[in-house]
């Protein structure tokens, strides 16, 4: 069953490219990027392994963990980080879950609790739907959840507009419209009663609609 938005993120012991991990330990008090992939060696998944390794720093800056889940070995992953460096021009610099048993798809509702089979007999096609961006706040709740197809590579530059909104209104109680970019107005949450709002936004602010309470972006 798909987790839902707020639900507390599966907490689970794996074998990672950078040892054994205990997934909520090792997120601390930071927010995490779990991101998954069906198979080893696939080409859609190689060219996104390498953007996330190239945008490192950018996530890094907003003091977000990012970690991989392929549904193979970790041996498998070490290889493919090899053609990931040959052909993106950047190898994976954060951890890789090997998934070879599944647990962690069936945990994060991105496989069905009956799949079986070993990783190794087990095509793309077969974990088509482990295909899955999951961003996890500092409280451990999940904040957002996007499906991908295996033919639609994921746009990471979304992401981390995302995660850029998402901060935003956790630290300020605002809302961002559609298409929003970091610098441009923003929406007063809902939670903001018109009194607060004053104190916080003396200057006021946009109203076209009494719902609709916009201001610029706070710092």
């Amino acid at each position: 069953m798909a987790l839902p938005i707020n639900a507390t993120a599966p907490d689970f012991e794996a074998e990672t490219t950078e040892g054994q991990i205990s997934f909520h330990n090792w997120l601390g008090d930071n927010w995490g990027l779990l991101f998954s992939h069906p198979k080893d060696f696939t080409p859609v998944c190689t060219t996104e392994l390498g953007a996330v390794a190239r945008l490192k720093p950018e996530f890094d800056k907003r003091g977000v963990k990012p970690i991989g889940l392929s549904v193979d070995p970790i041996d498998r992953h070490s290889l493919w980080a090899k053609d990931i460096e040959e052909t993106q021009g950047h190898a994976p610099n954060f951890p890789m879950i090997g998934d070879p048993d599944l647990k962690v798809s069936k945990l994060y509702g991105m496989l069905p609790a009956d799949a079986s089979g070993d990783a190794a007999s087990r095509t793309p096609n077969d974990n088509a739907t482990v295909r899955n961006v999951f961003i996890i706040g500092p409280d451990k709740k999940i904040k957002l959840v996007l499906v991908y197809p295996m033919s639609t590579g994921r746009n990471f530059q979304e992401i981390l507009r995302v995660i850029d909104s998402l901060q935003l209104g956790a630290k300020h109680r605002v809302s961002t419209p559609a298409d929003w970019q970091q610098g441009e107005d923003v929406i007063l949450g809902g939670a903001i009663s018109d009194d607060e709002a004053k104190q916080l936004y003396p200057q006021g602010w946009k109203a076209p609609k009494p719902y609709i309470r916009i201001v610029p972006q706070p710092n």
